[in-house]
């Protein structure tokens, strides 16, 4: 009996891989860019595990253009069996701070260095791990009841009180992915569940969550349950991260459009950094289009030949020319278009005349 449901496990595991696909870049991935970074990570308790299986997905600032950054509570998420969530995070690139979206994968990939408390360091995840088909929790990091839940075991970690949200920068945390970090990054991800992208959209509604309002310090900083933000459910911060910066410009100012690679991103490579080209420089792009000219021009035999457009001057000119030579070789051209028809009935009623030396078209000169 307790091989059959070990079987059972695997095969549910099984049918998850097989389900993976690569990680896309949408509007919560790359699509977001902003001027200046977001505030420091409140302070606050993570509420109690709801029971087996759950697993933490910690807050972080989130974008809006309306409103600019608001804080998403972080909260206990039914996880998929053997997956482990990367969080997102915001990276300084290209002089603007990028997001990079969570996701779902067989290990905890890069997410910037940035210490979200509660297993999430700024390197890896040691809040619980997978033995089998079910998840063990770290009861020195997490907040588990034994008893709702019995797979526990206890595992000292050394935690740091380092409340920054981003990565590079002036005052951003100063962190590069190791060889195994990018190797994770390479595999299989899924994306956030859909009652994770639920949960960002209840708190964008709310405008007591954006750092315009609360100034860093949300009113529900974390929630028992994804999507609940009921009374009984919510955790307040009890500080925020450090001293909040009102911005000096509107969301609509700070907002950056980045070029769309959500073909690029259908690759197997997870979600990597991007830095926005200078819009001010169009040398490369200048240098891009040589390129290309320079491959069109060995290219006469691979397909598309190279073309150049005729002078339709001189097309009309040959063309007038030829019809002429072809009926009155032997007289001087006229370019009254009015003997047109006279010339045409003629050509009907006398034989060809023998083949002659052709002068030059009249009309050449014009190229000059």
């Amino acid at each position: 009996m307790q091989m059959n449901r070990s079987i059972m496990r695997w095969a549910v595991f099984g049918a998850v891989m097989l389900s993976l696909t690569a990680a896309s870049f949408g509007q919560i991935a790359v699509g977001v860019s902003v001027r200046f970074g977001p505030p420091a990570l409140p302070v606050y308790a993570q509420p109690i595990c709801p029971g087996p299986g759950y697993m933490w997905t910690p807050g972080y600032w989130a974008w809006s253009d309306d409103g600019g950054y608001y804080w998403v509570p972080g909260t206990w998420v039914m996880a998929p069996v053997g997956m482990l969530w990367t969080p997102g995070w915001w990276g300084w690139g290209g002089g603007v701070y990028l997001w990079h979206a969570g996701y779902w994968g067989p290990h905890v990939g890069f997410y910037g260095g940035i210490n979200y408390g509660f297993g999430y360091g700024g390197v890896g995840f040691v809040g619980g791990e997978w033995r089998g088909g079910a998840f063990y929790y770290n009861r020195y990091v997490t907040n588990v009841s034994v008893t709702n839940v019995t797979n526990v075991y206890n595992r000292n970690v050394i935690m740091n009180e380092n409340h920054v949200a981003f990565n590079g920068g002036a005052g951003g945390v100063v962190a590069r992915p190791t060889e195994r970090e990018e190797a994770y990054g390479r595999e299989h991800h899924m994306e956030p569940l859909q009652a994770q992208i639920d949960h960002r959209n209840m708190a964008m509604r709310d405008h007591s969550n954006f750092a315009s309002e609360n100034h860093g310090r949300p009113a529900i900083a974390a929630t028992a349950r994804a999507g609940d933000f009921s009374r009984h459910s919510v955790v307040a911060a009890r500080n925020a991260g450090g001293e909040y910066h009102a911005p000096s410009m509107s969301p609509r100012e700070a907002r950056v459009n980045t070029p769309n690679r959500s073909n690029e991103g259908r690759s197997n490579e997870g979600f990597r950094s991007f830095s926005p080209p200078n819009r001010n420089n169009n040398s490369t792009a200048n240098e891009r289009n040589n390129n290309n000219a320079g491959r069109n021009e060995n290219r006469s035999n691979d397909g598309f030949r190279s073309f150049t457009p005729p002078n339709h001057n001189n097309i009309a000119n040959e063309s007038r020319t030829q019809n002429n030579n072809r009926s009155n070789e032997s007289r001087p051209q006229s370019n009254n278009r009015g003997n047109q028809s006279h010339q045409n009935s003629q050509r009907e009623s006398r034989p060809a005349p023998a083949p002659k030396h052709q002068s030059a078209p009249p009309k050449e000169e014009r190229r000059r």
